[in-house]
């Protein structure tokens, strides 16, 4: 085992397509993801999804920042204990209702259909499922869980920078953790390795390719950097993180270190 990275920040989503939130530690459980990660979705009107067997389906039956690049003008907190959800916008609170109860559900649905107009097809609907989170992977062949945790590796999004000739906000690849301190690209060495990651162990299952979602400014909603085609043009390859299942659960922070032991060969 040798260090191999630092944990610099830590992020949830637990509304898919919705704003990241911040958080100092958190505690991962075997084969889980973050807690209350994707754990809500905002469903199209024609989207089949059976909240007593869910089924993963595709980010295109749900509101997404791939189609819909308005979603990120807005910010939004969850409070887990409350199951209330605050979005604001402008600068003001635009919505706060609970998702537990169907007309807070009702509430976020229909503030988000007025606030994306006829570019969705509506009506909407806040879904979920108990133990089920909306993540775009499919379960990997190599996995033996489908809820994953996304690492990214800031000295790449460095070097990505330097293809593009200016900054790249790191959230626009809206991962779990990223990491400072290791070389660029060197996460995509640990795939099949696992980590020690603070308290806990993962291991890292595959690369994680990279969508137009990516185009999209966090900070101002608008599709101004094409960060697939400096990828390719840059890098031969649309990768960017890898995704990780969670081995052995324990807590995490900010600071903590990783340290990877490779595969056996």
């Amino acid at each position: 085992m040798s260090e191999a990275a630092t944990i610099a920040a830590i992020y949830r989503y637990p509304v898919k397509g919705l704003s990241a939130e911040p958080l100092a530690r958190v505690a991962l459980a075997p084969g889980e993801c973050l807690p209350h990660d994707r754990r809500f979705a905002i469903a199209l009107a024609a989207t089949r999804f059976d909240p007593k067997r869910p089924e993963w389906l595709s980010k295109t039956h749900f509101v997404m920042l791939m189609r819909d690049e308005k979603l990120a003008q807005l910010n939004t907190r969850f409070d887990a204990q409350t199951g209330e959800l605050t979005i604001a916008h402008a600068g003001g609170i635009a919505v706060q209702a609970r998702l537990g109860e169907a007309e807070g559900c009702r509430a976020v649905s229909e503030f988000l259909a007025d606030f994306l107009g006829p570019a969705v097809e509506g009506p909407l609907r806040v879904v979920e499922a108990p133990g089920h989170a909306f993540a775009d992977a499919r379960k990997k062949p190599n996995a033996t869980t489908d809820k994953y945790v996304s690492l990214i590796n800031l000295a790449s999004v460095t070097a990505l920078e330097e293809i593009i000739g200016g900054p790249v906000d790191p959230l626009r690849f809206r991962a779990n953790i990223y990491l400072d301190r290791a070389p660029a690209w060197s996460e995509l060495g640990w795939i099949g390795s696992e980590i020690a990651l603070g308290g806990a162990r993962l291991r890292v299952i595959a690369a994680i390719t990279r969508c137009a979602a990516t185009q999209v400014s966090p900070a101002n909603a608008l599709r101004d950097l094409d960060i697939v085609g400096a990828l390719q043009g840059g890098f031969g390859n649309n990768l960017m993180g890898v995704y990780a299942e969670v081995v052995a659960g324990g807590e995490i922070g900010v600071g903590d270190q990783l340290t990877v032991r490779q595969a056996a060969g």
